[in-house]
């Protein structure tokens, strides 16, 4: 195709979601995803507990994985939200799956971190699979992470720990940069300080049980979206949804 002004285009409608969302174990992460319309589950870990939702059997191989994003592709459903639970559990498959193809006994054995940028190949066919579905099928995808805490080397102030995506690190980059919205779900936590005697203060945590999300990233945690979304919401699928910009809006670039 021959390029020109005339090729120019101008995007109006906001497609449905990529969106990854990680947080604290039992925070409710899963139940969050639950409650978007119309949902069906991937499983890569036994962690839905009570829920009860639509999935496939648990997943132990990255192309048990494939193959439930091909049946959702080619077949007729009444599905509308796609949720992988959880993208820290699917990594091991992904390193698995690299090592068949290069005949390493651990993604270790290729020596200077090469398996790990091997096994961004196979993250890239995962991805395309969810971008074929979202692009094709109008679905909402929704990725569930666990979190970890990191020591974060800053180069303009002292390092300080920070939450990020349980993955290698260059998978998480990989995933970010793909999703529309990181969301980080925690509890919201206030802090106080105690007089202890002897002119000692010590500094505790106090949680009121009031589970919140976060849309943009600050230095304890990574989250961004590309929508213009409010720094902090209530954990529901409900008020992420009506934070989300009307069919009038348009996403701001991140």
């Amino acid at each position: 195709m021959a390029i020109s002004l005339e090729s120019l285009k101008r995007s109006t409608a906001i497609s449905t979601p990529r969106i990854l969302v990680h947080g604290v174990a039992g925070v409710g992460k899963s139940t969050f995803a639950a409650a978007a319309p119309d949902p069906v589950f991937i499983l890569t870990e036994d962690g839905l507990g009570t829920l009860d939702v639509q999935h496939f059997p648990l997943a132990r191989t990255f192309d048990e994985v494939m193959e439930a994003l091909a049946v959702l592709y080619t077949d007729d459903h009444p599905f509308r939200t796609l949720v992988i639970d959880s993208v820290d559990w699917l990594e091991p498959l992904v390193w698995r799956k690299a090592c068949k193809q290069h005949g390493w006994s651990s993604i270790e054995d290729a020596g200077y971190g090469k398996g790990y940028v091997a096994a961004l190949d196979i993250w890239r066919q995962y991805m395309d699979g969810l971008d074929a579905l979202r692009n094709d099928k109008a679905m909402t995808v929704i990725q569930i992470a666990h979190t970890d805490i990191k020591r974060f080397d800053s180069p303009e102030h002292e390092p300080y720990d920070r939450y990020v995506i349980k993955l290698h690190a260059r998978a998480a980059a990989l995933l970010q940069e793909h999703s529309d919205v990181v969301l980080f779900a925690n509890y919201r936590i206030n802090t106080v300080k105690s007089d202890v005697g002897f002119n000692r203060k010590v500094t505790r945590g106090l949680s009121s049980g009031e589970r919140v999300l976060y849309t943009c990233e600050r230095p304890a945690f990574l989250a961004k979206n590309r929508y213009g979304l409010p720094d902090t919401l209530p954990l529901e699928w409900k008020a992420f949804a009506e934070a989300m910009p009307g069919a009038n809006s348009q996403p701001t670039q991140n």
